[in-house]
């Protein structure tokens, strides 16, 4: 585990607001100063850096079921797999994998829509292939 200061996962907060729903963000914040400070803190940074370093949209065509989901966001028995982020600063759209619990398809996917509906995204996802992912 590394061990990353709070003010590092301060900053990470600040960048992981696209992304992360205001509710999960909030839970977060609070957690680094709690007893199991420095695990959230490591994973706030560690998922930051993740999602500056995942592709961007288009950077993964053709792989098919070989391109790599970074990003989980889930609901009851429906998932959200991200495998692309926007390239625009803003994330107005994200490329990846649904399933609403009828199968799942490629797609574009709204990550503002994810967050205003309070969505959670998986703070303990591994990025996976999307051919496993399929069911």
């Amino acid at each position: 585990m590394s061990n990353f200061k709070k003010s590092d996962a301060v900053q990470s907060l600040k960048n992981l607001k696209p992304f992360v729903p205001a509710f999960q963000l909030s839970i977060l914040a609070g957690l680094i100063d709690g007893e199991e400070g420095q695990y959230f803190i490591d994973t706030v940074v560690e998922l930051d850096y993740l999602i500056q370093q995942m592709p961007k949209t288009y950077e993964q065509d053709g792989k098919g079921d070989q391109a790599v989901a970074y990003l989980h966001y889930f609901m009851g028995g429906m998932d959200w797999y991200i495998t692309e982020k926007d390239m625009e600063d803003e994330q107005f759209q994200a490329f990846g994998l649904a399933n609403l619990g009828y199968g799942a398809e490629l797609g574009y996917i709204s990550i503002e829509e994810l967050k205003a509906n309070n969505i959670e995204i998986d703070l303990h996802f591994t990025p996976t292939m999307v051919g496993n992912l399929k069911k």
